[in-house]
């Protein structure tokens, strides 16, 4: 993980183990950020974490990038859904860059469906679709991990 100095981290688990669970972890990305009236905005999005940022794609004419173009300001949490809970949330800036060869979104559809061979992806990778890149860089990055006090959920 690259830009550790720049990033503050806070909760149970080490700069280390927050990054093994950003990167083994295929739930998406929970993002919140404000519209260009002012009003709160939630949506969740397939990511890849690499070299210290979440990497997403969306298509172009998504709501999102015009929120994004707006305000960069973003909030986000990443964290499992069946207990035990535990996860990783905090805030950042985004930004956005066109993925005209569709690389970051053929890395999502690897990473979450295992592969390009389904009609989802085919959709997704019609040459009529414009996708666009976004990035988002973490300022405070906090963690938790309830396994402890849920041990008695924790599924086989």
């Amino acid at each position: 993980m690259e830009p550790q100095d720049t990033v503050e981290f806070s909760g149970v688990w080490s700069p280390d183990e927050v990054e093994q669970f950003l990167t083994e972890t295929t739930v998406p990305i929970r993002v919140s950020c404000r519209t260009p009236s002012d009003d709160l905005w939630m949506l969740s999005l397939w990511y890849e974490y690499a070299d210290g940022e979440f990497r997403c794609a969306t298509g172009a004419d998504a709501d999102i990038v015009e929120f994004l173009r707006s305000t960069a300001d973003v909030a986000f949490e990443v964290s499992t859904n069946d207990p035990p809970y535990r996860g990783v949330r905090g805030r950042g800036t985004a930004s956005l860059g066109p993925d005209h060869d569709k690389a970051q979104l053929k890395r999502l559809l690897n990473r979450y469906l295992g592969g390009t061979d389904s009609s989802l992806a085919e959709s997704l990778l019609s040459p009529d679709r414009a996708e666009v890149r976004i990035r988002i860089s973490p300022e405070k990055l906090y963690s938790w991990d309830f396994s402890e006090r849920m041990r008695d959920f924790e599924s086989d």
